[in-house]
């Protein structure tokens, strides 16, 4: 199991966590292990992750702005506040009409 890249025992505020790359997609590995990782993504707006598939279980947690997931070639609009689960092995696309950040949490049954 790798370790966290955080320090242990802090209140961290997550939008200080990455730096938001005008015209792209910043992201920040927060913890990876054997079974999972967490990402922080911060993406400007009108950047989009094409249709791809993980052969992990991901969960979007919307943070800030506006997500656009495409989940097996359904549409979901995601706000601030809402998750979406992607299942592994499931086409899905992510586009950020606006500026925008998620919390990535991907889980492998292992």
């Amino acid at each position: 199991m790798s370790p966290s890249t955080l320090p242990a025992g802090q209140a961290l505020t997550l939008h200080d966590l990455v730096t938001p790359t005008a015209h792209g997609i910043a992201s920040r590995l927060l913890m990876k292990a054997t079974g999972g990782n967490v990402t922080l993504f911060s993406f400007d707006a009108g950047q989009a992750l094409t249709e791809h598939t993980s052969a992990f279980d991901a969960l979007v947690l919307v943070l800030e702005g506006r997500f656009v997931l495409t989940v097996a070639g359904s549409p979901v609009e995601a706000t601030p506040g809402t998750i979406v689960r992607l299942p592994a092995n499931v086409p899905h696309a992510v586009d950020a009409p606006e500026a925008s950040r998620m919390l990535l949490v991907m889980v492998r049954d292992t």
